[in-house]
C-alpha cells in the first residue's frame, strides 16, 4: 500500500504535466501584455505562493504568475455569510478542496480542474494519460494576461474576475433552499483588494458578492435587510500541495472514519478498482522508535475570539478533549487547542478553526476536514459551532427544573447553565473530531459516555427528593471509542505490522463491547439496526424510555410560570412546554427501532462478520404495547396546570416554529399537541419499511408479531378502547384527537406506494375490519360521530382511493438540534 501510494505521487505529477495550450486568434480583441513595471504600477506588491498585487485605489488584484501546469487546491470560505440554519451558508463555513492548476492559452490563462476521481496509479505514464483522457476536466476561470516580462518567466494576470464569481455554490445554495432563484449582481460585487495576502505556502484573495433574487421566500427575509439583495465575503485559498513523504491509511469500514476514494483503473483485473483511504492529518514522530514521542508539527485548533466568556471556555476545555486520546495513540504534547491569535485572518488556510457562528434560529453545527484528494491528508480542520444552542439548552433545563418560583431559584438557574455548558464541552469535543477525520458512532451511547460522537441525550433523572436533577447529565472527556478512532487513524507501527495492529484495534473494541453504526443507518424513520440511534441513551431501549417517561410525567405536573425567567413574556411558555411534552420523542424512536429491528456489522470479508439477526419476538411486542401506549390519552392529556397557564403570546411579539401549531387563532391549541405527540409516533410506527420488514420477519418466523397483529394492537389502544377515566382531562376528546392522527397515517402509508403488494394488502383487509367494527359499534355522543365518519372514509378510500383527499398529519415541532 505504501509503495502504491508513493508512486501515486510521482505519476500524477507527470500526468498533470500539459503542453501549453495553443492561442485562439483574438482578432484584435485581446490587448497585448504590456511590462510587468506598467501593468502594476501603483501596486502593492506581496511576494508568497504566488505574487500578490494589491491595487485598492482601482479595486483590483493582480496575481503574479511563474509556473504553469503545476497543480494546486483552490478552497473556497465564507467570512461574511446569511446567518440562517435553514439556508446553510454560515460564517466560517468552508468549501472542499479542488485540485486545480493555471494554464497558458496564448495570452490567456485558464485554471483548470483535475478529474482527481479517476486514475491509474501504474509505473506506464501512457496508462495513466489513458485514464486522464477518457474522463473531462472542468475549466473553471479564464482571464487575461496584463502583463508579462521579457523572458517569459513572469506574467501577470488580473483575477478580478475569478474573485467575484460564485466557486461557493451560492446561488445554488439558496435555490436548494427553497428561496428561489438568485445570480450573482457583478455590478454590485466587488474585489476586496486590501484583504489580498500571500504567504510561502498559500494566497489568500476575498470579494464582495451581492446576488440579486425574488425576496419572497421566508428563510432570507428572516435574515436580510433587503431580501432582494442578498451580500456576503467569499474567500479563495490557493494552497501549495504538500510535500511529499505523507503516507495514506487504507480505509476500513469499520474504523469509524471517514474516508476519500478515487477509482484505480490501473489495479488488476480481479481487483475492485474502488479505492478508498482515511483521511488525517500528517503527524510524524520526532523519534519514530520511541512509544510515546513528541512530533515535527502538533495539531493545533484555534477557538474564535468572537467567541465570549463563558462560552470561549467552554469550547477550549472540551475541544481540549481530544489530548488524551493522542498521547495513549503514542504522540506527547501533538495536538492542542488554542485561542486565535489577535489580527490573524480566520479563513487563513494554515489555521484550523473553531468558528462561533451566529444565526437567527438554533441550528445545526459542523465539522469537516479539508483534504488533499489525491491522498487524503487534511490539509485544515473547519468547524462551525451555531451559537444559539446552547441557549435553547439552557431553557430546556430551566424548563424542567422550573426554578424561578423557587426560592432557591439562583442556584437552579447556575444549574441550568452549567448544564447548557457542559453539552458545549462535549459538543466542541464532537465537531473537532469531525474535523479530524471521524465519522458519528451512533451505538456507542449504549455503554454510556462511550463516545462524544453520538448524540447524546441529557442522563436526566429523579432524586431521593423526588425532584429532577441535571447535575451530572452529560459526560467528561472522551471515551474508550475516541482513544480506538485516534489510535486506528494515527497510531504508527512497526514496519510490516500496520494491517494486523489495525486488525487487533477493531477486535479489542468490539470485545470491549463496542459496536459502530453511523449516519446511513441512523437518520429515517424506518431505519432497521437497533443501535443505530440519534439522542437515545442507555443499554436498555425499553427500560431508558420507561425512566424518561416518569421523568417527564414529573417536569408536566410541575410545570408553571417558574420556568420563565422574570423579565420574559409569558407567552414563551408554550415555547419551553414543547420539550418537556416531547421528552420522549427520542427514545421513543430507539423502542420503535426494536420493533421489525436487525443488528448487523461494518466489516470486510476477511472480518468473517456477515450477516443480519432478528431482534427476539417477545422484545419486539414489548416495543409494540409501549407505542400504543403513546398513543393512549393517560400519556397524550395535558395535566390541567398546563391547560390553565399556557397564554397568546403578548403584543409586540409573535409565534414562531418553537411553538405547537395552532388552529384555535392565538391561542394555545390542545389538539394540535395531542396530535404533534400522536405524529409522532406513527412516523415511526408506520413507516413503509418498518411494516415491509415486519411482514418479512413473521412470514419467516411466525412466532414474531406481524402485520395483523400490529394493527390489532393499535386498534385495540385508540378506536376500540372503552371509556376513559375521568380523571385524564378532556380524555375523550383528547383520545379522539389521537385516534384520527392515527387513521390519517395509515392511509397515508398506503398512499405513498412504498408498501410491497402482499403488505398493502394486509393492510387493507385490516382497515376492511376496522371499518366493519366502527359501523357496527357507534357507540354514544361525539364518539358515535367520530366512529361513523371514520367508517364512512375507510370505506370510501378502499373503494376509490383517489376520491378521498387525505389530510395532512399535524406539524411537529422540531426536536434536534439539542
Amino acid at each position: 500500500m505504501k509503495e502504491l501510494f508513493q508512486t501515486l505521487g510521482a505519476l500524477l505529477a507527470l500526468s498533470l504535466s500539459t503542453a501549453t495550450l495553443a492561442a485562439k486568434p483574438d482578432n484584435g480583441k485581446t490587448p497585448a501584455p504590456t511590462d510587468i513595471a506598467s501593468a502594476t504600477r501603483g501596486t502593492v506588491h506581496v511576494a508568497g505562493f504566488f505574487d500578490v498585487y494589491r491595487d485598492e485605489a482601482r479595486g483590483r488584484v493582480l496575481l503574479g504568475l511563474r509556473e504553469f501546469d503545476q497543480p494546486f487546491l483552490l478552497i473556497s470560505s465564507l467570512p461574511w455569510a446569511i446567518g440562517s440554519n435553514d439556508i446553510g451558508l454560515d460564517r466560517g463555513q468552508s468549501s472542499g478542496s479542488h485540485l486545480v492548476e493555471f494554464r497558458r492559452a496564448g495570452q490567456r490563462v485558464l485554471l483548470v480542474e483535475d478529474n482527481a476521481r479517476f486514475r491509474a496509479v501504474s509505473s506506464n505514464p501512457d496508462e495513466a494519460l489513458s485514464v486522464r483522457q477518457a474522463f473531462a476536466e472542468s475549466v473553471l476561470w479564464a482571464g487575461d494576461i496584463v502583463g508579462e516580462d521579457s523572458k517569459g518567466s513572469l506574467v501577470v494576470v488580473d483575477v478580478g474576475s475569478l474573485l467575484v464569481s460564485d466557486r461557493h455554490g451560492i446561488a445554488r445554495q439558496l435555490n436548494q433552499a427553497g428561496q428561489g432563484k438568485y445570480e450573482l449582481d457583478d455590478k454590485r460585487s466587488a474585489v476586496s483588494a486590501a484583504d489580498a495576502k500571500s504567504f510561502p505556502d498559500n494566497t489568500e484573495l476575498e470579494a464582495l458578492l451581492t446576488f440579486k433574487g425574488p425576496g419572497e421566500a421566508e428563510y432570507v427575509r428572516d435574515v436580510a435587510p433587503d431580501p432582494e439583495s442578498l451580500t456576503v465575503r467569499q474567500h479563495l485559498s490557493l494552497v501549495r500541495l504538500p510535500p511529499r513523504g505523507y503516507v495514506p491509511r487504507a480505509y476500513h469500514p469499520a474504523s469509524g472514519g471517514m474516508s476519500v476514494g478515487y477509482y484505480d483503473f490501473a489495479k488488476p483485473l480481479a481487483s475492485s478498482i474502488e479505492v478508498r483511504v482515511q483521511p488525517r492529518f500528517r503527524l510524524e514522530k520526532t523519534d519514530p522508535a520511541a512509544t510515546l514521542s513528541t512530533v515535527r508539527k502538533p495539531i493545533v485548533f484555534y477557538v474564535d475570539r468572537g467567541a465570549p466568556e463563558p462560552v470561549r471556555s467552554a469550547l477550549l476545555e472540551g475541544a481540549n478533549w481530544w489530548q488524551s486520546a493522542f498521547e495513549k495513540a503514542g504522540f506527547k504534547d501533538a495536538y492542542r487547542v488554542e485561542l486565535l491569535p489577535e489580527g490573524v485572518d480566520p479563513m487563513d488556510v494554515r489555521y484550523n478553526l473553531i468558528t462561533w457562528a451566529h444565526r437567527m434560529t438554533r441550528g445545526w453545527s459542523y465539522g469537516q476536514p479539508i483534504v488533499d484528494p489525491r491522498t487524503g491528508e487534511i490539509i485544515k480542520g473547519s468547524v462551525t459551532l451555531g451559537s444559539q444552542r446552547i441557549r435553547q439548552d439552557i431553557m430546556i433545563a430551566e424548563s424542567l427544573l422550573a426554578p424561578y418560583d423557587k426560592a432557591d431559584a439562583g442556584a437552579l438557574a447556575r444549574e441550568a447553565e452549567q448544564m447548557a455548558l457542559a453539552r458545549l464541552r462535549q459538543l466542541a469535543a464532537h465537531e473537532v473530531g469531525h474535523a479530524l477525520g471521524f465519522n458519528h458512532n451512533f451505538a456507542a451511547s449504549r455503554l454510556g459516555n462511550g463516545s462524544v460522537m453520538d448524540y447524546p441525550h441529557p442522563l436526566l433523572k429523579i432524586g431521593e427528593d423526588g425532584d429532577i436533577h441535571l447535575d451530572k447529565v452529560y459526560g467528561i472527556g472522551v471515551g474508550p471509542w475516541d482513544d480506538f478512532l485516534v489510535a486506528h487513524a494515527y497510531a504508527q507501527f512497526a514496519p510490516g505490522t500496520e494491517a494486523a495492529s489495525l486488525a487487533a484495534l477493531r477486535s479489542n473494541i468490539a470485545k470491549a463491547g463496542f459496536r459502530y453504526m453511523s449516519d446511513p443507518d441512523a437518520r429515517s424513520p424506518g431505519d432497521a439496526e437497533v443501535d443505530g440511534l440519534l439522542w437515545d441513551y442507555g443499554a436498555d431501549s425499553l427500560a431508558t424510555y420507561d425512566s424518561l417517561m416518569a421523568v417527564r410525567r414529573k417536569a408536566l405536573d410541575d410545570f408553571s410560570i417558574g420556568v420563565l425567567p422574570p423579565e420574559r413574556q409569558v407567552g414563551e411558555l408554550e415555547a419551553r412546554l414543547v420539550p418537556v411534552y416531547l421528552l420522549h420523542r427520542y427514545q421513543l424512536e430507539a423502542v420503535a427501532r426494536l420493533l421489525g429491528g436487525v443488528t448487523y456489522a461494518y466489516s470486510e470479508a476477511a472480518d468473517r462478520q456477515a450477516g443480519t439477526h432478528t431482534v427476539a419476538a417477545e422484545r419486539q411486542r414489548a416495543a409494540l404495547n409501549r407505542l400504543v401506549a403513546s398513543l393512549g390519552a393517560e400519556q397524550l392529556a395535558l395535566p390541567a396546570n398546563v391547560l390553565d397557564l399556557v397564554t397568546p403570546p403578548g403584543i409586540e411579539y409573535s409565534r414562531s416554529r418553537e411553538y405547537f401549531a395552532t388552529a384555535s387563532g392565538p391561542m394555545f391549541d390542545p389538539f394540535a399537541v395531542v396530535g404533534a405527540a400522536a405524529a409522532q409516533t406513527t412516523t415511526f410506527l408506520f413507516a413503509p419499511e418498518r411494516l415491509n420488514r415486519v411482514a418479512w420477519q413473521h412470514a419467516r418466523d411466525a412466532t414474531s408479531p406481524g402485520i395483523d397483529e400490529l394493527l390489532e394492537a393499535i386498534f385495540r389502544g385508540t378506536w376500540q378502547r372503552k371509556p376513559i377515566d375521568a380523571s385524564v382531562p378532556a380524555g375523550e376528546a383528547v383520545q379522539a384527537a389521537a385516534n384520527w392522527v392515527v387513521l390519517d397515517a395509515l392511509l397515508a402509508t398506503l398512499e405513498a406506494g412504498k408498501l410491497h403488494a402482499q403488505v398493502a394488502a394486509d393492510l387493507r383487509d385490516s382497515l376492511q375490519g376496522w371499518q366493519v367494527w366502527l359501523a357496527d359499534n357507534a357507540g354514544r355522543g361525539s364518539q358515535a360521530a367520530n366512529r361513523k365518519q371514520a367508517a364512512a372514509l375507510i370505506g370510501k378510500y378502499l373503494a376509490d382511493p383517489k376520491s378521498v383527499t387525505l389530510r395532512k398529519l399535524p406539524q411537529i415541532p422540531p426536536g434536534a438540534p439539542i
